[in-house]
């Protein structure tokens, strides 16, 4: 059975999985309602895309 000869290092270890990192998508607030949304998207809280309204906004659901 195979054995590495020598450990791998923290240091090689941790340079081989630097790009595994994970990142954080480009969020930006809503000029119209203040609501975080991901950039270049409609607003899935008012429906608007730079600053007209696009989709109508979701209906509220009311508990009876």
């Amino acid at each position: 059975m195979a054995v590495p000869f020598r450990r791998v290092s923290k240091m090689k270890k941790r340079m081989r999985r630097s790009h595994l990192a994970l990142s954080v998508p480009g969020m930006i607030t809503c000029p119209n309602c203040g609501e975080l949304t991901l950039a270049h998207r409609v607003c899935s809280n008012c429906g608007y895309y730079k600053g007209k309204q696009v989709v109508a906004p979701k209906a509220e659901k009311t508990e009876e």
